[in-house]
């Protein structure tokens, strides 16, 4: 019904910027809050930032600073800027979305998770 399709991750040198996109699809009839997580190997999946629909957002601490969340509503799309990157951020980034959509006789509120896209920094 709803699918979240990321884009963006590669590989860095420590310092460099990536901007991460997710971009939401299906019979969507509204999204309210949107967010990244991350996952490193061997750790487990954490909170990196949220925005809600109406554009108040909240950062992990380590990410303060150096990451911009932000989303256009038009577009369906969430943005992670990543600038200042350091070899800790390594790891597997994914898009989450509370989004209520249409199944064709009502409608229905649900999570999703993007497939994961993969940031590297590395030297």
């Amino acid at each position: 019904q709803v699918q979240l399709v990321e884009s963006g991750g590669g590989l860095v040198q420590p310092g460099g910027s990536l901007r991460l996109s997710c971009a939401a699809f299906g019979s969507i009839v509204r999204i309210n809050t949107m967010a990244w997580y991350r996952q490193a190997s061997g750790k487990q999946r954490e909170v990196v930032a949220q925005i809600t629909s109406g554009s108040s957002t909240n950062y992990a601490d380590s990410v303060k600073g150096r990451f911009t969340i932000s989303r256009d509503n038009a577009k369906r799309t969430v943005y992670l800027q990543m600038n200042s990157l350091k070899p800790e951020d390594t790891a597997l980034y994914y898009c989450n979305a509370d989004v209520t959509y249409y199944t064709g006789s009502y409608n229905v509120r649900d999570d999703y998770w993007g497939q994961g896209t993969q940031v590297t920094v590395s030297s």
